[in-house]
This record gives C-alpha cells, sequence and structure tokens, in this order.
C-alpha cells in the first residue's frame, strides 16, 4: 500500500485523483493539502464531498501531515506552492510527483537540484496517452527534421486554465527543438510575413470546458501528418497520477518522468 498526500485537494484534478485512488486498492490518500482560504473545513471527505476519506486531514501546512505518507503529490496550480511543497518532501527524503505548470527555468533546476534527495517526478501531463504522444512527436520530428516538413502545434483548454501556452505544449516543443534543432519559435503570428523556414509556430486556443486537446503538425508539399491527443476526462491524468504515485514509491532518488513508469 503506498499513502499519498494531496496538495491542490479540493482543485479539479485532485478531486479527481481523490475519486480515481478511491477504486485502487494500492493506493491510500492520507490527507488533503490545500490555500489556507480555501479551507473551511479540516476534514477532507466533508470539504470535497467524497465519504470514504471522513476523517482524512486537510490542512493549508503540508509539513503537520507529512509524516503520514510515502508520497507528495502536487497540483496546487502555483509554481512557488509547487517548489515549496517539494523541498519540504524531498528534505524528509518523501517521494514527489509534480503536475504543477508553469515552472521558471530556474524553479525546474531547483527541483532537479532537490531531486538529489529523493526520487522527484515532474510532468506537464500525467496521462498515458500524451506521455505516448511525446514518443511519437519526438521520432516523426527526427525522421522529418531535414524533410522539408514545417512544424505547428496547437493547444486548446477550458476558459479558466491560466498558464498560456500549456505545460504541455511547452513540453512537445522542447522535444521538437531538441529533435530538429530548431529554435525560430514563433507564439501566435500576425501582419504581413512570409512564413520563415525553420519556423515552429505555437498557438494557444483558450475556451468554454474543454479539459485539453494538443495537436502536432508536420506539413509538407503534398501531405501532412497531424498526432492529436484528446482528453474528455479529467479521470485520464488522474489515472496516469495514481500509475506515477504507485511506481516511484521504494525508487531512488533521482528526478524522472512519466517515461519512466511507462518504460519509454
Amino acid at each position: 500500500m503506498t499513502k499519498a498526500v494531496i496538495c491542490g485537494a479540493l482543485g479539479r484534478m485532485g478531486k479527481a485523483i481523490l475519486e480515481v485512488a478511491e477504486e485502487d486498492p494500492d493506493v491510500e490518500i492520507v490527507a488533503g493539502v490545500e490555500h489556507p482560504d480555501c479551507v473551511r473545513s479540516t476534514d477532507l471527505g466533508e470539504a470535497t464531498g467524497i465519504s470514504c476519506y471522513k476523517g482524512k486531514p486537510l490542512t493549508s501546512r503540508l509539513e503537520e501531515v507529512l509524516e503520514y505518507t510515502d508520497v507528495v503529490v502536487d497540483f496546487s496550480g502555483n509554481p512557488v506552492s509547487a517548489v515549496g511543497h517539494t523541498a519540504l518532501a524531498s528534505a524528509d527524503g518523501k517521494a514527489v510527483v509534480i503536475g504543477t505548470t508553469g515552472f521558471s527555468e530556474k524553479e525546474i533546476e531547483d527541483i532537479k537540484s532537490m531531486a538529489k534527495q529523493a526520487p522527484i517526478l515532474l510532468s506537464p501531463n500525467m496521462s498515458l496517452g500524451v506521455n505516448l504522444l511525446f514518443k511519437l512527436v519526438e521520432i516523426a520530428s527526427s525522421v522529418l527534421k531535414d524533410k522539408d516538413f514545417d512544424i505547428e502545434l496547437t493547444e486548446i483548454h477550458h476558459r479558466f486554465k491560466k498558464d498560456a501556452p500549456s505545460g504541455t505544449a511547452m513540453k512537445l516543443l522542447e522535444i521538437i527543438k531538441n529533435s530538429t534543432g530548431r529554435e525560430d519559435i514563433v507564439f501566435g503570428r500576425q501582419g504581413l510575413a512570409n512564413r520563415r523556414e525553420k519556423e515552429v509556430g505555437v498557438f494557444a486556443l483558450r475556451g468554454g470546458d474543454v479539459v485539453g486537446d494538443h495537436t502536432v503538425y508536420f506539413l509538407g508539399m503534398g501531405e501532412r501528418i497531424e498526432l492529436t491527443h484528446r482528453a474528455t476526462s479529467r479521470k485520464t491524468f488522474a489515472k496516469g497520477t495514481v500509475e506515477a504515485i504507485k511506481w516511484i514509491k521504494g525508487k531512488s532518488p533521482g528526478f524522472y518522468s512519466m517515461f519512466d513508469v511507462l518504460g519509454l
């Protein structure tokens, strides 16, 4: 049995993880952590409306429940909070799974440094399908990089998402850059200008209740390839997170990704 604490327990993803973990006999959510403005009840079950968590603590301070867990999961949605939670957990030797996005390069480097003390898994998207998309984009980018194909990337999310482009889109862009050597990145377009030869366009759309769509286009003369992932439920990400929770328990200190979980 792997015991976990969820930071961001009252958010959309936090609640989805609680629901999926409820059905998994190998995972136990022992507590929730949330921003102090959101903690109106210290009972996780009462706060979420999920009866099986009644009697489990909900707090704004991770240090109050850290001793009870094997894994700290961060979906706080706040990069500063996520770094703080990771620092607390890793200093105590606890494994960490991070799904929060929007980190600066320095924050990523700080997290990698913390991974010398404890196993830390960071992924901009916990979906098993999206991580397979990452690998497929890597393959396609490598094969087509010198074959006169233009590359474009689009993503769509619900109207409430704060960061743009999404963390998943930025990961896809990183894969494209590493696989092709292309560094000429355009975030949106306007005006009169020809498309540059090695340019990569990135576009973010926001609206409605879209859970998450990502498409990478490889556009040649007379043909095109579209690699797309569409999420229709947050439980897709929650299921991947629960798999990551089970996988990371007992791992050596290090910086991991969902590729490691999937064996890619």
